[in-house]
């Protein structure tokens, strides 16, 4: 069995799995994503004139979302809970075509054209004729049929999409939902489904992606802030306390309280993980005195940190990485995240096994020597002090931002961020986010006239926070973002850098450095596209890239 891949920056050869995925994913699991994948957006087709003739089905708006997100790098490994969600589609897709045959009757008195392509897709009936279905209707046969550049496009557009679900699907946990998304989201779908595209047409719709994807970032920023009150800055220990442990992982914050409300009493430590740390900063989650700091890095060193950590571990959201035999038993998962043979907590959310498997384990000895980090610069912090960054620019004490960040990978050449961070002059402010900052945070950035060098804004899930800090400075200094003495360098892993990138392409950022490397679905036509609208650029070195940025920051930004 074979299978191509290529949504992810470690694809194989730089242009694609065809073996076996990097991530950990086999073939079956592959089949079983692209047939997940091909029936959502059958689903999309009947939803989308749904909503055109006034019927709106919320299980399937909430399923397009879910079932896109199972479909990112790392999360759902699971071939059964991927069969049974194809399952659950075909249910959906049979419900919303009876929906619009009759809607449309109802509207024009004749019954309508029938719809073929995803929307007459039906799931088959064991697993392994769901995967021969998925194998049959793969990124290879678009390939063949519609050549590398519209193909690529295609993608660039569905892994945004993937990477906006994943943010509405957080924001939605919360409550906080926007049915224009759930629209958007079924009308890119049913623009997938069409056989002929022009390169202009695919373009504008990747630029939509993004402008809708800043829209669910609001969504979430305010979920996330108005369930736990505005991220404020925050020392977190990143050294072990003494006793019983569990490590949380991944970006789901209501998971974390809950695991937090159970663990009251219990004597159970709570320590964050990867791209959980930023929950420190938040004031309703770092009241509690159990939540006792972040061990660990990025995702992609889980395995020998997962090994090493003396207590059970809870996987959130994405992330996973296949578990070793020695932390097995003490791994679980929950939410959308699955791996065949780890326990899974159902949407009951009782972490009453996770308490148990920490309870049994050895846990932390004794105390290590005490070391911190500072979390919490979201946008209000950031905000709060303008004036005070505003000052230091117009005086020259601040020369230039750098936004180095993104999603992480163990790729060789990521080392080019960290030296990136260690180069760049003191007179300049370092923006990060994201599990890149791993590469980083733990040096020594000093600060200028009061002002952190280094401010860590959160999460990938907190670009909207760095937008909005973008976008202030550039009103005060009156001129456009790309006016501003900032830089953004961006390390890409993942489905959501996709779609944040999209978003800053929406909003017309240019000169944006790009890396370790750039994507195998952007063809070089792709890429030229790219360049010519936003100088998007791969990274260099070091000093080259360091030389060119700086070179070019003769501008004198003042406050009228």
């Amino acid at each position: 069995m074979s299978m191509f891949c290529y949504q992810c920056e470690q694809a194989a050869g730089g242009t694609g799995c065809t073996a076996f995925g990097v991530c950990g994913k086999d073939p079956e699991t592959a089949a079983l994503q692209d047939l997940l994948l091909y029936g959502v957006k059958g689903l999309a087709m009947y939803a989308h004139r749904n909503r055109a003739l006034g019927v709106r089905d919320r299980e399937a708006d909430i399923f397009a979302v879910e079932a896109l997100f199972t479909t990112v790098t790392n999360v759902n490994f699971d071939a059964g809970r991927l069969a049974a969600l194809a399952r659950r589609l075909g249910g959906l897709i049979e419900r919303a075509k009876t929906a619009y045959e009759t809607a449309y009757q109802a509207r024009h008195g004749a019954p309508p054209a029938p719809l073929d392509g995803p929307a007459a897709w039906r799931p088959a009936d064991t697993v392994d004729a769901l995967v021969r279905q998925g194998e049959v209707i793969g990124i290879e046969s678009r390939l063949t049929q519609l050549g590398a550049d519209v193909t690529g496009l295609q993608e660039l557009i569905t892994y945004g999409l993937k990477g906006m679900a994943a943010y509405a699907d957080h924001a939605r946990i919360l409550g906080q939902e926007d049915d224009a998304v759930y629209a958007f989201i079924h009308a890119a779908l049913d623009f997938l489904t069409r056989d002929s595209y022009t390169v202009e047409e695919l373009v504008a719709m990747a630029l939509k992606v993004g402008e809708m994807n800043l829209t669910v970032m609001g969504l979430l920023d305010a979920a996330n802030t108005g369930a736990y009150g505005h991220p404020v800055p925050t020392p977190v220990r990143v050294t072990p306390v003494k006793g019983k442990a569990i490590l949380v992982s991944g970006h789901d914050l209501k998971d974390l309280k809950l695991l937090l409300e159970q663990t009251r009493g219990t004597g159970v430590n709570i320590y964050t993980h990867g791209e959980m740390l930023p929950a420190h900063g938040y004031p309703a989650l770092k009241q509690y005195p159990h939540l006792a700091g972040n061990y660990g890095g990025a995702w992609q060193d889980q395995q020998k940190e997962f090994e090493a950590f003396p207590g059970a571990i809870l996987m959130t959201t994405n992330c996973i990485q296949k578990p070793k035999d020695a932390y097995r038993a003490r791994i679980f998962t929950t939410g959308l995240v699955a791996w065949p043979g780890v326990e899974h907590i159902g949407p009951e959310k009782d972490f009453a096994p996770v308490i148990q498997a920490a309870l049994a384990a050895d846990g932390f000895a004794e105390d290590a020597p005490e070391r911190t980090i500072t979390v919490g610069f979201g946008h209000q912090t950031v905000l709060s002090v303008a004036p005070a960054v505003i000052d230091a620019v117009n005086s020259g004490a601040i020369r230039h931002f750098f936004l180095v960040g993104g999603c992480d990978g163990a790729r060789p050449g990521r080392n080019y961020f960290t030296e990136l961070a260690e180069q760049i002059p003191d007179d300049c402010v370092v923006l990060t986010l994201a599990c890149g900052k791993y590469r980083f945070n733990t040096l020594p950035f000093g600060d200028i006239g009061g002002i952190p060098r280094l401010l860590d804004i959160g999460q990938c899930n907190d670009a909207f926070s760095a937008i909005k800090i973008a976008v202030a400075l550039a009103d005060a200094f009156q001129c456009g973002v790309n006016d501003l003495p900032l830089s953004l360098v961006l390390s890409w892993y993942e489905q959501k850098a996709v779609a944040i990138l999209l978003t800053l392409l929406h909003l017309g950022v240019r000169d944006i450095r790009l890396g370790p490397s750039l994507p195998a679905f952007a063809t070089p036509a792709i890429l030229s596209v790219l360049v010519q609208h936003f100088n998007i650029m791969p990274t260099g070195t070091v000093e080259g890239d360091l030389a060119a940025i700086l070179g070019e920051d003769a501008r004198e930004m003042t406050v009228a």
